[in-house]
């Protein structure tokens, strides 16, 4: 198979994966989407040196969070959206929904290289050392920036009435 049909094949194989990935870390389908394209077009540039390797998935991961992280740190992304909070307060019949727009509204709450950490160790189930690799960073930054994300993340949940009530019952 040649080099571009290998690409496309993968791309078909994980391009919905990174994108979940990528609205777990940002909160925004857009921008997700966007984000998993810079990323893809990222791997792309770096396929034929990247695709004799095993671990085309970890630098994949490597790249949205990278890509994740440069765009928060533009001056124009520092402006953080409002959450709606008449959507969240909209009475829903089923509590897994309720309970799953808190834990998505709180997640956005956490600052972004908190966020990522706790994406890439708890959603992808990467170990300390690999979250690490994908964040450049030491390990000890990693389980830091681990425990203040959830730390972070219980405040907000915390602070959300429906779900703190769901939990009493």
């Amino acid at each position: 198979m040649d080099r571009d049909g290998e690409f496309t094949a993968y791309c078909a194989a994980r391009s919905a994966t990174l994108r979940n990935t990528a609205y777990l870390l940002c909160g925004d389908w857009h921008l997700a989407h966007d984000l998993t394209q810079t990323a893809l077009i990222k791997l792309y540039l770096a396929w034929s040196r990247v695709s004799r390797h095993a671990t085309i998935d970890a630098y994949a991961r490597q790249v949205l969070v990278r890509v994740f992280l440069d765009e928060r740190r533009r001056p124009w992304r520092r402006e953080r959206g409002v959450i709606d909070q008449a959507l969240l307060d909209r009475p829903t019949h089923d509590p897994a929904i309720a309970e799953r727009m808190a834990v998505r509204a709180a997640l956005a709450e956490v600052p972004p290289r908190q966020r990522a950490a706790l994406v890439l160790r708890f959603w992808l189930d990467l170990s300390v050392d690999q979250a690490a690799e994908a964040l450049r960073c030491s390990p000890g930054t990693v389980k830091s920036q681990t425990a203040r994300g959830l730390a972070t993340l219980r405040a907000a949940l915390e602070r959300m009435p429906e779900l703190v009530e769901g939990q009493r019952r």
